[in-house]
């Protein structure tokens, strides 16, 4: 009769399996090392994975299946906010009324959100960069990403509608820059040692995103005001006529 799997062992090879693949990369990492790592046989690892790329898949399902969530949250608490406050539009912006200031707060804590989130995920994200080339999971991040930049630009575009983003702004660029932002971040929450300020870091996120898409506002052309002392330049209806001077005749002297 087969041994049952134990379920703890499961967990511990998922463990001991990140860190060995933000080490080594998926290719890099040996079964045998990541048994070893949590004190199991490779007996037991195969009670619970068929393959090395079963147990990486694994991992990337439960970060993938996190940020979906998020993602998914993400957009239902801005439908919302839209349905029941209305799009902000130029004047919210100018005035930074209360409705654009809630909004605010919303986008920030759905950054700051996605942003622990990666940090608890840092080394598989790290190894979705740089560590899955040449295996089937090589265009899963760029996937993710391709969502998160759709999501971008739709609300961009929402916002240009409204008039309360410059509408000269390309939403898909705009979308691929600040992903792209996230992405650098990524990478570097995977090398550091102590968690950042991760709240100062979505704060400056929301404060380039602002700053950066304000509408064009315009400005009327100065008007140029008329002279009292440069009667040339005065409009030709209010030119006096030249009064003709009066010459006196002479009378001729009778010859």
């Amino acid at each position: 009769m087969p041994r049952p799997a134990d379920p703890h062992a499961r967990s511990a090879l998922v463990a001991a399996a990140r860190a060995e693949f933000a080490r080594k990369g998926l290719r890099g990492a040996r079964i045998e090392d990541i048994t070893a790592a949590c004190g199991l046989s490779k007996g037991a690892f195969y009670l619970h994975f068929p393959s090395k790329e079963a147990l990486f898949g694994e991992v990337v399902g439960a970060f993938q299946a996190g940020l979906d969530a998020l993602n998914a949250r993400r957009m239902e608490a801005v439908e919302c906010f839209f349905q029941e406050h209305g799009v902000p539009g130029p004047k919210d912006r100018q005035e930074h009324s209360e409705r654009f200031r809630q909004l605010i707060d919303l986008e920030s804590a759905s950054d700051l959100e996605a942003m622990e989130w990666v940090w608890a995920h840092r080394d598989v994200s790290l190894v979705l960069l740089s560590g899955s080339q040449g295996t089937e999971f090589e265009s899963l991040l760029w996937r993710v990403t391709d969502a998160q930049v759709e999501r971008i630009a739709r609300n961009v575009e929402r916002l240009q509608r409204a008039g309360a983003v410059d509408r000269e702004m390309d939403p898909q660029l705009f979308g691929s820059v600040i992903v792209g932002a996230y992405l650098l971040l990524s990478k570097q929450m995977a090398r550091m040692q102590h968690k950042p300020d991760l709240r100062a870091w979505a704060r400056t996120l929301q404060k380039l995103f602002q700053e950066g898409t304000m509408p064009r506002q315009e400005t009327p052309a100065p008007v140029r005001a008329l002279s009292a002392r440069a009667p040339h330049l005065s409009s030709p209806s209010t030119r006096r006529p030249r009064a003709r001077a009066k010459t006196r005749r002479t009378p001729r002297k009778p010859k």
